[in-house]
């Protein structure tokens, strides 16, 4: 996995090629016009994230409380882009939808693990999808879905 080391997203995309560069940024255009209110941006895990602020969930991340709670990731690694979607991970629904709709929207086979989608060729991200897949879930759905199956 590539590491990159910076305190906002900005720099974090910063540091990438240019190549990489253009779709971070479209990436993350993508997902803040979409975005419920409620999460915020920041770096999280040394990557950019969209979580679930302590003010809106002080409890935090069960793993490690002093962590606001992660919801949603985009990185560049070395062979892929990637999304992180907690969402997708705990909600059989939302999975079962976004691997329904996403041969509608790309050529590409799907290449998704629990909860990370990997994109190998940049021009078949499935920007409408994404956009699509980031409103499906509030803060507030995803609290009352990450303390069902999470925090028992």
């Amino acid at each position: 996995m590539m590491q990159y080391h910076a305190n906002t997203v900005d720099e974090y995309i910063n540091q990438l090629p240019e190549e990489r560069k253009v779709v971070l940024i479209r990436l993350r255009n993508v997902i803040n016009q979409h975005l419920p209110e409620g999460f915020i941006e920041q770096i999280n895990y040394n990557m950019p994230g969209y979580v679930v602020p302590h003010s809106m969930y002080p409890s935090g991340y069960h793993c490690s409380p002093t962590l606001p709670l992660p919801f949603m990731n985009i990185a560049s690694q070395k062979n892929f882009v990637s999304l992180y979607h907690a969402g997708i991970y705990a909600s059989p629904e939302l999975s079962k939808w976004f691997t329904a709709e996403y041969p509608k929207h790309s050529k590409a086979k799907l290449d998704m693990g629990k909860s990370c989608i990997r994109f190998k060729k940049m021009e078949d991200i499935p920007y409408q999808l994404i956009g699509e897949l980031v409103q499906k879930m509030t803060p507030q759905q995803w609290i009352k879905i990450y303390e069902s199956v999470f925090k028992k």
